[in-house]
């Protein structure tokens, strides 16, 4: 699995983001509490963001963070652009 970034509500712009009623689970950091499709304008991109606000004892630290499938959007982390990976969601 590629890293994924964990970002505070705060610093995410929910202007394209549609709520998803998607629910996915994880060995280790449990249940989805939400997932979010992107609005393109003239399609959408089906949830390529979640959440997880009541993850596992011991994920506490992503509560409430919002993550992105980085495979299918530009991330970049500190000023350098990473490389999409290539994973079964691309």
């Amino acid at each position: 699995m590629p890293t994924r970034y964990y970002l505070d509500r705060l610093d995410v712009d929910f202007t394209h983001l549609v709520p998803s009623d998607t629910v996915t689970s994880c060995p280790y950091k449990g249940t989805t509490s939400g997932y979010w499709s992107v609005d393109l304008g003239d399609r959408l991109e089906p949830d390529l963001a979640w959440a997880y606000d009541f993850p596992t004892r011991q994920l506490l630290p992503v509560a409430g963070l919002v993550a992105f499938y980085n495979e299918k959007l530009d991330l970049t982390v500190d000023g350098v652009r990473l490389e999409r990976p290539v994973t079964a969601f691309s």
